[in-house]
């Protein structure tokens, strides 16, 4: 039996396959390759170059392979160009998921662990943020994955989906083997790390006005090891639960952009310059994690909550690899 991983040439989706070739797990590696890198697939797993769109291929990897279970990571990600590209996110991430799951339900494959966002969120009413806060997304990204999550309740009650949202706060860090190379890069630690490595002037900041102790943004931010272990998690808990579930992800402690570049400056041992600009449309001032449900009912903690653990697992890989996977 495999697991099914899509987008697994990506950030997070690479070192989740890492995990479960770890944990003996037969991996299925599915990636188009549009944001992801082939190098960062594990050599043990099967690499299986197609697009979610592809409704005939897709349905011929699940002829051929004996699948038990599916961990859905292919989505755009970035905020800022779902604001001017909605059509693509949507297609991408909505309606080629639809057909991920009406494949699924075809041949019978009734898990799924979907890689969710807090974006989805939007702009919270209250702090730390509970799975019961009101959704309301402020991008075309965090729709698109509010969208998704509400048809895995409704193909839950239908056709017997089994499934589990993991909503991310933000993801950061890297194994040994993988970690985070995005063109263009958008999120803070790694284009912090990119200064640090002499490969940019300055750190760019999207505001300094908003409502917080600062005035940069504050977000939770989770070691993609932590996020992994997760997955795995909520995987085995599917072996003997049927049900459509969904859990914040994040360490429950906010830091904001400066706290982020004083950490990283004290970690890679140098000054990271900045350069204030207008705020970016669609950020939030502000989101920090209620992770009190995924800890009560599947026992998840995080291992390595620090953020300077988390910068420095970031740095070692950068440094390890300062061209990233090119």
């Amino acid at each position: 039996m495999s697991i099914l991983v899509t987008g697994a040439a990506g950030y997070i989706g690479s070192v989740v396959t890492e995990k479960l070739i770890a944990e003996n797990y037969s991996v299925l590696a599915l990636d188009n390759l549009f944001q992801g890198h082939k190098e960062a697939v594990a050599p043990e797993a099967t690499f299986i170059y197609l697009d979610l769109a592809d409704k005939a291929g897709l349905d011929n990897v699940f002829n051929k392979y004996d699948i038990e279970a599916v961990m859905h990571f292919a989505a755009y990600s970035c905020v800022g160009e779902s604001m001017t590209k909605p059509a693509e996110y949507f297609r991408n991430n909505v309606a080629s998921g639809i057909n991920l799951l009406n494949i699924m339900i075809k041949h019978k494959v009734l898990k799924l662990v979907f890689s969710s966002s807090a974006s989805i969120y939007g702009e919270p009413k209250t702090l730390p943020i509970g799975e019961k806060e009101l959704h309301n997304p402020n991008s075309p990204y965090g729709e698109s994955k509010l969208i998704f999550e509400k048809m895995l309740h409704w193909y839950y009650h239908a056709y017997g989906l089994g499934s589990i949202s993991l909503r991310y706060f933000n993801a950061a860090g890297a194994s040994q083997c993988f970690g985070e190379d995005h063109n263009p890069e958008t999120h803070l630690i790694p284009n912090v790390l990119r200064v640090a490595l002499g490969k940019q002037e300055q750190l760019n900041i999207y505001g300094n006005d908003y409502p917080t102790n600062d005035g940069s943004c504050v977000r939770d931010y989770i070691h993609v090891l932590d996020i992994a272990q997760a997955h795995i998690i909520a995987l085995k808990h599917l072996d003997h639960n049927q049900l459509f579930k969904a859990y914040n992800m994040g360490n429950g402690e906010g830091y904001s952009v400066l706290e982020v570049i004083e950490t990283a400056s004290r970690v890679c041992g140098t000054k990271i310059p900045v350069k204030i600009n207008d705020r970016r449309p669609g950020d939030p001032a502000s989101l920090v994690a209620d992770h009190a449900l995924i800890k009560k009912e599947l026992g998840w903690t995080p291992n390595f909550p620090s953020l300077e653990s988390i910068i420095d697992s970031a740095w070692k890989w950068h440094c390890k690899f300062p061209t990233g996977y090119c």
